[in-house]
């Protein structure tokens, strides 16, 4: 059984979520019952550490808040067809000035899913 991985603000938190992105390519999960189910690529930007870049008109930004915990799917690099269900916070919602009319969106892994 894994342990917690939790992303953390400090410098320790750059090296864990580089493990993260060693194990995991993208994510998926659905906000606050719609029947959407949005896939993104996880990214480490500096400052931010794990996090998913979402463009500013999209429904699931107005969705997402900071402090939110959902249950979000992990695909591994491996076996991108079964993804890891693991209970993930929100932690940021910041403008990105590298891509116009997009945010970023930090993420804390908190564990194991409360559903599996």
């Amino acid at each position: 059984m894994e342990g917690k991985i939790a992303m953390k603000a400090s410098a320790g938190g750059k090296s864990e979520s580089r493990n993260v992105l060693n194990k995991y390519y993208s994510v998926q999960f659905c906000v606050n019952g719609m029947d959407t189910t949005y896939l993104f690529k996880l990214r480490d930007i500096p400052l931010n550490g794990l996090c998913i870049l979402v463009k500013e008109d999209s429904p699931v930004l107005k969705e997402l808040e900071v402090g939110d915990i959902l249950s979000m799917g992990y695909h591994p690099l491996e076996s991108p067809d079964s993804p890891k269900l693991l209970k993930t916070r929100v932690t940021s919602k910041s403008a990105y000035d590298c891509f116009s009319g997009h945010s970023l969106v930090g993420l804390s892994i908190l564990g194991q899913d409360w559903h599996s």
